[in-house]
């Protein structure tokens, strides 16, 4: 990243966003009949697939049942094409296996799994272009997804990432950002209470940076939250005009 200058002397960043600015957002939700929720999102150029399947009968070894909540399975991917690099392994490998843990921790934060004991959901997330903030848009999409299936939540689940350039917090980090060698954070957020259903960080940070940090982070995260919103209560809107009503 040498003599890639992330952060001008005016506050643009390289795709000319300011520091605290979003990536352009847009989402659709119902894009698969088969399942029983799915959506599909776009946070700048990074480009997910969520599908839901559930809540349905714990398949395979009984002994993965829970007797007072349902099981929340989820499995993150990325396609082939995802990226520059061609992946030989699009599933399977290291990373892929601790996002997918990752999403299993966040949903169970935010799915009301006590109102289906004994049962399983299943939630499929597939990265078909990365450019930064891959988890976030997993989270994101997800939601989308988890709400088109009719499955109760706390509250909406939001991700973002936020990082540090030249001692500037920046929001929504693109793929040059995360890669630029600064300290990044992702966070996964429940805006109305403000719980944190998860937080990652890959690097060092020193404790009087953490703050601002996720200052940032959480205002983003309320950002994406209000995006959301508005493309579930379109989507509503939609399946409302088509059934009449």
């Amino acid at each position: 990243m040498a003599g890639l200058e992330l952060l001008s002397d005016q506050g643009y960043r390289l795709d000319g966003r300011k520091a605290a600015e979003l990536r352009k957002v847009q989402a659709r939700m119902g894009v698969f009949a088969q399942a029983d929720g799915s959506a599909y999102i776009e946070q700048g150029n990074t480009k997910a697939l969520a599908v839901v399947y559930g809540p349905h009968e714990v398949r395979g070894s009984r002994s993965k049942t829970l007797h007072d909540r349902a099981v929340i399975n989820c499995q993150y991917s990325m396609a082939t094409f995802s990226t520059a690099e061609r992946k030989r392994r699009p599933h399977g490998d290291r990373k892929s296996t601790e996002m997918s843990l990752h999403l299993k921790q966040t949903f169970e934060a935010a799915v009301l799994t006590n109102l289906y004991p004994r049962s399983q959901i299943d939630i499929y997330v597939k990265i078909l272009q990365s450019d930064g903030g891959n988890y976030s848009a997993c989270v994101n999409a997800a939601t989308l997804a988890v709400v088109d299936a009719g499955i109760p939540m706390r509250d909406y689940v939001c991700a973002c990432t936020a990082g540090f350039v030249d001692e500037t917090p920046l929001a929504d980090l693109c793929h040059a950002e995360e890669s630029g060698g600064g300290t990044s954070l992702a966070l996964a957020l429940l805006p109305r209470g403000g719980h944190i259903a998860l937080l990652q960080m890959d690097a060092r940070l020193h404790q009087d940076h953490l703050e601002t940090l996720m200052e940032a982070a959480m205002t983003a995260c309320k950002g994406v939250s209000k995006v959301l919103d508005e493309v579930v209560r379109q989507h509503l809107q939609e399946v409302s005009a088509l059934t009449g009503e």
